[in-house]
């Protein structure tokens, strides 16, 4: 949803403009330039008309209005945002639409409510199902036998789908979990993009051109060498095992059924011969 929304234009409804000046009246806006009163405030305007005065946060320059830091005129970060859907429910800093904490809070009830009737609602459906579909053709005792054969039977599937659902939401959590070591990634690599340019860069620029032209070989050749090549290998890698591991188990069971990929080719041959 982040990437359907024009950033541009609500990025530039928060920020402070000279109503003369160049970037006034740009199509990177999609609302309605308003001139705001030159009188107050530092004498710059946001394209909604609020009048700045050099100290404004976002969320008052923001004429969105969809509440936290940003207002709805910020970019959020999605990774800060999925954790708190569970840590912090109903707190939302960077809104990208109005009421998206209420949306938050009905969506991590009904994950919380999956788990009850994964744990009792589907036993109890699959036994009527069983029964449904039994046929009785015994005297008397047969069927006093059957009557403990069936409770036994329910038992089981109790157990079994307890068993599932203990797997299932460990499995989730430990699976979000994981999707997090891309997170850890990015914060690495911003970590270590951020010593190379301070220690390499930063540093030989007050000593001078060949100290600096030195700096910059060092800078560059450790960016390509490390963060270009040996981090990007690193993030493919786990992004794959990622996707086969936690992404895949969600579609595959190994039960013992031999796997049948999709293949358009079988299926116009089914379709042909019949």
């Amino acid at each position: 949803m982040k990437w359907t929304i024009n950033w541009n234009s609500r990025m530039l409804s928060a920020t402070c403009l000279d109503p003369n000046g160049d970037g006034w009246g740009s199509s990177d806006y999609d609302g309605e330039w308003k001139v705001c009163d030159a009188d107050v405030g530092d004498g710059t305007c946001t394209p909604a008309g609020y009048s700045c005065t050099g100290s404004d946060t976002t969320a008052e320059k923001c004429p969105l209005n969809f509440g936290g830091s940003g207002d709805g005129c910020q970019p959020p970060n999605l990774i800060t945002t999925l954790i708190n859907i569970a840590l912090q429910p109903g707190n939302v800093d960077e809104p990208m639409y109005d009421g998206q904490a209420k949306i938050q809070n009905i969506l991590l009830i009904i994950a919380f409510a999956s788990v009850p009737i994964l744990l009792l609602a589907k036993p109890y459906f699959l036994s009527k199902q069983m029964e449904h579909h039994e046929v009785v053709h015994h005297d008397d005792e047969e069927e006093g036998e059957e009557g403990g054969d069936e409770e036994h039977g329910f038992g089981e599937i109790v157990i079994h789908q307890a068993i599932e659902t203990i797997e299932f939401v460990l499995g989730m959590v430990s699976n979000t979990a994981s999707y997090l070591r891309l997170w850890a990634l990015s914060l690495a690599h911003s970590e270590l993009a951020t010593v190379f340019w301070e220690k390499a860069m930063i540093s030989t620029l007050p000593q001078g051109w060949l100290a600096t032209y030195v700096g910059y070989g060092i800078f560059a050749g450790v960016t390509f060498g490390v963060l270009l090549m040996m981090d990007v290998l690193e993030c493919f890698l786990h992004a794959l095992r990622l996707h086969w591991v936690e992404f895949q188990n969600k579609f595959f069971a190994a039960d013992g059924i031999r796997f049948a990929p999709y293949s358009f080719k079988e299926i116009i041959n089914e379709h042909s011969a019949t």
